[in-house]
């Protein structure tokens, strides 16, 4: 396809000649062949395994204790207050436990 070259003027009242093929193109096909990237799109996939109604709901059960523990960390980061701290420590210790019996 041959470019049309037109001209524009910008925001700022400078003009100045622009291909109209520049204009069509789509971001991200710039660079690589529309062939190439539909191959790389193809390709192999990671697959991961079907998992029971169990299994996903011990990932579940791991994954909120994971995030409430990263929740408490960071709270007791900041906590300057020795009871406030100590709470927090004591659901720190909780939810290790609680996640070795995940384990």
């Amino acid at each position: 396809m041959q470019a049309v070259w037109y001209w524009c003027r910008s925001h700022v009242g400078e003009s100045r000649r622009v291909s109209r093929y520049d204009k069509r193109m789509a971001r991200g096909w710039e660079s690589k062949s529309v062939e190439q990237q539909q191959a790389e799109n193809l390709g192999p996939r990671k697959t991961q395994k079907a998992l029971s109604p169990e299994q996903k709901a011990k990932a579940g059960r791991k994954q909120a204790l994971q995030l409430a523990r990263s929740q408490v960390i960071q709270q007791l980061q900041s906590a300057h207050h020795p009871r406030h701290r100590q709470m927090l420590e004591k659901a720190l210790a909780d939810l290790n436990e609680r996640l070795a019996q995940l384990d």
